[in-house]
């Protein structure tokens, strides 16, 4: 007989699938214009089908892409270079100011290459990241990234993210057959279930629809298409409160630090040669008011006490100074509608909690990966056999994808700190394991930097730590009670993981090559 929380779970999914098929429906409906019913087209081109298109593009463009911040400027820049016509609209092409995407793991540094777009790290006084330390209860331990293999300039690279992405939008606007346009996309047109391209606005108002045989929506974690080609299920399980230390320096030079603070993680590392980003993670979706006085208060009182020594002061000059900023942290698992014309990338597609700041890494590997699917294809212009082709992307992508999002997960619920007892233990076990170097601790940092992205991997070192921490618990003396406790650890460590790789996708994850997919050729109908 199964248990009341297998029922409880079985009546929830069954609601849950509910619920995402009515918005599904609906958001459709909301969120896709049809071509056909489209509002009148202004200061447009009128070609001889009656199609309104912008003047800018007049018809010859490959493929638009929404968004010009990491992955969209790297995607313009990669399929430019390939000799795709391509279209960007961006909402506001000055330079971003955020507090997430400015830390770029050794891994993606390596994509970053592999696109020929290592130099955006150069002249923005970004700073080479060889590894983290990790503090908890008084004790550190330093945890080095694995590169005695590569070449001296691999490494992480943190930076302003605003520099960055700048960078790389004058890369991708380098390139002739590269047009960024700044525009607010508000909506896809769609034609027979096929996606055409996209209506939007300029800055003085006027309106224009774009048409490419392939749009490609990468318009951010605050997308508003992103209802219409996935599930669009967004978990906010915490948020950021970020500050910026000036006239100090970290306790390890040129590595990230994550404090297994209470009641959650607070990282530092460094963003220029003289700025410090500290944030710090606060659990739910509400942080207490900057407006009142009341966040300076809760930073003060209870994170400042767990701060490193070394940091304090200047932390506290941070505070004082008043330039606190918050950001909710967002975690979707990429659930796609494959859908003829369009493509989702980016943070509009797939987020992860950016603990361990893989976000940049994943958008990059997807870049390549789409980049070869694409390569051999001349023309694009058969959307419902492109659209079949490419669902072989979401396979592709998943050793990288999967493995970093899952760690990240699986991290965030480790490291913050809980009155159970068996979580408190995976906690300091999690802890003493990697504080033992060697494989202990270069396995894990592997996954995370995405040197060594493999899902099974992460599940064999994710349960040796949980054995680890039972092992702790009954040597030399076990009692009934620490093996209660122990058993409590190993349920709770899969009701960490389970989850986030059930939402990841077990088969593609695992078993990539049993999906179809996976041997998917392109198309055979080019000229």
């Amino acid at each position: 007989m199964p248990d009341h929380y297998t029922l409880c779970g079985i009546f929830f999914s069954a609601l849950i699938a509910l619920v995402a098929l009515y918005n599904f429906v609906f958001a459709r409906k909301s969120h896709i214009v049809s071509s056909a019913a489209s509002p009148q087209c202004m200061n447009s081109i009128t070609t001889a089908s009656g199609e309104c298109r912008s003047p800018d593009s007049s018809g010859e463009v490959d493929v638009i892409i929404v968004g010009a911040g990491v992955a969209g400027s790297a995607l313009a820049h990669t399929l430019g270079k390939d000799g795709r016509r391509v279209h960007v609209i961006e909402r506001d092409l000055s330079e971003p100011d955020r507090i997430v995407g400015e830390l770029l793991q050794p891994g993606g540094y390596l994509k970053l290459i592999e696109l020929g777009l290592e130099d955006c790290v150069k002249e923005i006084d970004a700073q080479q990241v060889f590894g983290y330390a990790l503090y908890k209860d008084g004790e550190n331990t330093r945890l080095p990234y694995p590169l005695e293999k590569f070449h001296s300039d691999v490494s992480g690279r943190s930076f302003h993210n605003g520099r960055f992405i700048q960078r790389m939008r004058e890369k991708a606007a380098s390139l002739p057959n590269v047009h960024l346009k700044e525009g607010t996309v508000t909506s896809l047109l769609e034609e027979n279930g096929t996606i055409k391209g996209v209506h939007y606005k300029t800055k003085d108002g006027q309106e224009f629809s774009a048409y490419a045989p392939l749009t490609i929506v990468c318009d951010g974690c605050f997308s508003n298409l992103r209802r219409s080609l996935c599930n669009p299920k967004v978990d906010v399980p915490s948020c950021f409160v970020g500050l910026i230390l000036e006239n100090c320096e970290l306790p390890y030079a040129n590595h990230g630090h994550v404090i297994l603070a209470d009641p959650s993680p607070i990282l530092f590392y460094p963003i220029s040669s003289t700025e410090i980003r500290c944030l710090v993670d606060v659990p739910g979706q509400k942080v207490p008011s900057v407006s009142n006085g009341e966040m300076s208060k809760y930073l003060k009182t209870v994170v400042a006490p767990q701060v490193p020594s070394e940091l304090y002061e200047a932390f506290i000059a941070a505070v004082d100074k008043g330039n606190i900023r918050t950001m909710p942290n967002r975690s979707m698992p990429a659930a796609p509608y494959p859908t003829p014309g369009a493509l989702l990338m980016g943070d509009a597609f797939n987020m992860r909690h950016p603990l361990t700041g893989g976000g940049m890494t994943v958008a990059l590997s997807d870049i390549v990966v789409l980049r070869n699917l694409l390569k051999p294809l001349r023309d694009l212009n058969d959307s419902h056999t492109l659209c079949k082709y490419l669902e072989s992307f979401y396979t592709l992508r998943k050793p990288v994808a999967a493995t970093i999002n899952t760690l990240a997960g699986a991290l965030y619920k480790v490291f913050s700190a809980s009155p159970d007892k068996a979580r408190s233990e995976m906690r300091q076990a999690c802890f003493d394991y990697l504080s033992l170097g060697g494989v202990f601790s270069e396995g894990p940092i592997s996954l995370l930097s995405g040197l060594n992205p493999r899902p099974l991997s992460l599940v064999l070192h994710f349960f040796a730590v949980a054995i680890y921490g039972v092992g702790r618990l009954l040597i030399p003396f076990p009692s009934p009670n620490r093996a209660w406790i122990g058993a409590r650890l190993i349920s709770s460590a899969s009701g960490i993981i389970f989850p986030i790789i059930k939402a990841e996708g077990v088969r593609q994850m695992f078993f990539p090559a049993t999906v179809p997919a996976y041997y998917r050729t392109p198309p055979s109908k080019q000229e």
